[in-house]
């Protein structure tokens, strides 16, 4: 049963690792096809997915879950474990995960590379700077930005309008300070004086753009689609424009390859690319999940967050534009999460389990299950069978177990079964291995988008709001309004949309736990991210750009003398 995180390093610490080249070969990725970054880490070069005999796709699983609390409920634990007991199930499986951001290892939420004995290894170098891709974006990003403000200080011959640009500058870190700031406040010399902010680097449309590309090619074309600002007439003005294109693809020629990496039982894990899903399309790379199905029986991905916002955008953002077709959706749910959505215990950010919480009770437990039924009803709607593992930890009990188990089935999921990947590796999910084999072959996926992207930009809006949020009605600024009229008149409309909204509610509002209902959906801003495909559309006070909670992760990060880090 899983307690604590506290142990995860120390476990990790302890195994050892096999030569990623060996692992590599296990299944079936040769040598031509590896960039070594170390002994335990690599590139696989996208080549690959040309190369080779045609065989059947893999089938694809996608994990989502609750919305989320400050607590955790172990996606990417489920999304690890679950490969590694197909595997031992001896089902050639790969994982595709996000690579972690500084910002929330540093912040609160800590690093992302699962946890207990399901996680992926080397602990540290997943989590800091793994092969230099959030570097390379986050540069080519600057790069873009830093030659928009040199064509604007030369004269300006594109004609930008200064009050009408939309690419800012990123960063890794998070930090509030930059969410807005004037630029060139120097002499003359220093630049053209602007109203301007920065993002998080897992916000910036660069990063979004590596993990939607299939090839070169594509990556090159939608970097060249970029707009970057407006010109006084109302044009857009592109990266093309700006001749920078070449220099930012320079910059991404390595950070377009999957990540390799090896589970804690030795099994492939791809970790690529890192958007957030409350405020970019929060899935891993295109090409990362196409050479996992290409190589293997089964491709285990995770979406961020809850089913709400990244299993959504999942299947509008990134299936439709991958072309490829999920067979199944496993929804993570845990006993305490189930609680905490019943609304009987206030939780805080970054403030240890009320002890509460840990105590039986069926009631809170069936009331919290609001949220699991509108998460089950979310997956539905895309025809995707779905099947409900519940995580358990050591302070669950049994009838609170058989209560989740029971309400799921009767709110339609296909199956439902407990998993403790955590404490126990793949040994630990064997059941839910076999359960999402046996949905498989009985259920049919019946994948189906949830709007076509033709119809008006206010229309996915409301779509996306009252079915996934449960919204009664959106209220749209003027500001949203007035974009919407001009997208729609310069022909840009027809894409899908990435809401940007809190995490921690399926409202635009964190505090309001459960399944709120008759709420207004606020609408503050859209900006396009043609590059990537899609509009942005930002919910409330969705920020860009975290900030730091008041005690920092990072206060207790140390170096020893040795070299080995710890405290995290």
């Amino acid at each position: 049963m899983a307690t604590g995180a506290s142990n995860d390093v120390k476990i990790a610490q302890k195994i050892k690792l096999k030569p990623i080249k060996q692992v590599a070969r296990q299944f079936g990725i040769i040598n031509k096809y590896i960039e070594s970054y170390g002994d335990y880490k690599a590139k696989v070069r996208i080549e690959i997915l040309r190369k080779g005999k045609a065989k059947k796709p893999g089938k694809y699983i996608v994990v989502s879950g609750l919305t989320p609390t400050p607590y955790g409920e172990g996606k990417t634990v489920t999304t690890i474990g679950l490969s590694m007991a197909l595997n031992k199930m001896k089902k050639r499986s790969f994982c595709t995960i996000r690579e972690p951001s500084l910002g929330p290892f540093f912040g609160v939420k800590g690093g992302g590379s699962g946890g207990g004995y399901s996680q992926v290894l080397p602990y540290e170098d997943v989590n800091l700077h793994l092969n230099g891709d959030f570097h390379a974006i986050a540069s080519a990003h600057n790069l873009c930005a830093s030659f928009l403000d040199n064509s604007i200080f030369w004269s300006n011959p594109l004609d930008i309008d200064l009050n009408n640009i939309n690419f800012k500058r990123v960063l890794d870190i998070a930090d509030r300070c930059l969410r807005n700031v004037n630029i060139a406040m120097g002499s003359k010399f220093d630049g053209i004086s602007r109203k301007s902010g920065f993002d998080i680097t897992a916000a910036s449309e660069i990063m979004m753009i590596v993990s939607q590309s299939q090839n070169f090619q594509d990556l090159t074309n939608r970097l060249e689609k970029i707009i970057v600002a407006f010109n006084k007439k109302g044009k857009p003005v592109t990266a093309k424009d700006l001749k920078v294109v070449g220099s930012m693809a320079l910059l991404l020629k390595d950070a377009i390859h999957p990540n390799l990496v090896q589970t804690i039982e030795h099994t492939p894990c791809l970790v690529h690319t890192g958007p957030f899903a409350n405020i970019a399309h929060g899935n891993s790379s295109i090409v990362a999940d196409r050479i996992a199905l290409k190589l293997g029986d089964y491709a285990v991905t995770e979406s961020g967050f809850g089913a709400d916002i990244g299993a959504e955008k999942f299947f509008d953002i990134k299936c439709r534009t991958s072309g490829l077709k999920p067979d199944l959706c496993v929804l993570v749910c845990t006993i305490r999460a189930l609680k905490v959505h019943s609304g009987d215990f206030e939780i805080k950010s970054g403030k240890t389990v009320d002890p509460h919480i840990l105590r039986e009770n069926i009631s809170s437990v069936e009331r919290g299950c609001s949220n699991l039924d509108k998460q089950i009803n979310n997956i539905k709607c895309f025809g995707v069978p779905v099947v409900v593992t519940i995580n358990r930890f050591s302070h669950d009990t049994d009838k609170e177990i058989n209560a989740v188990k029971k309400f799921a089935l009767a709110q339609g999921a296909d199956d439902v079964c407990v998993s403790e990947f955590w404490s126990q590796g793949s040994a630990g999910g064997m059941d839910l291995a076999k359960k999402v084999i046996d949905t498989i072959k009985k259920k049919k996926s019946e994948f189906r988008f949830l709007y076509p992207v033709n119809i008006p930009i206010r229309d996915k809006i409301n779509r996306i709001a009252k079915t996934m949020y449960g919204a009664k009605e959106v209220v749209f600024s003027e500001t949203a309004q007035s974009k919407m009229t001009s997208y729609k008149k310069l022909k840009l409309d027809e894409q899908p949309v990435c809401m940007a909204k809190t995490q921690l509610s399926l409202s635009h509002d964190s505090k309001r736990k459960g399944r709120p209902r008759g709420f207004k959906l606020p609408i503050n801003d859209l900006n396009i991210a043609n590059g990537a495909g899609f509009i942005n559309v930002l919910c409330g006070d969705i920020k860009t750009m975290p900030g730091l909670p008041q005690k920092p992760r990072g206060e207790k990060i140390e170096v020893d003398k040795t070299g080995r880090i710890v405290n995290i």
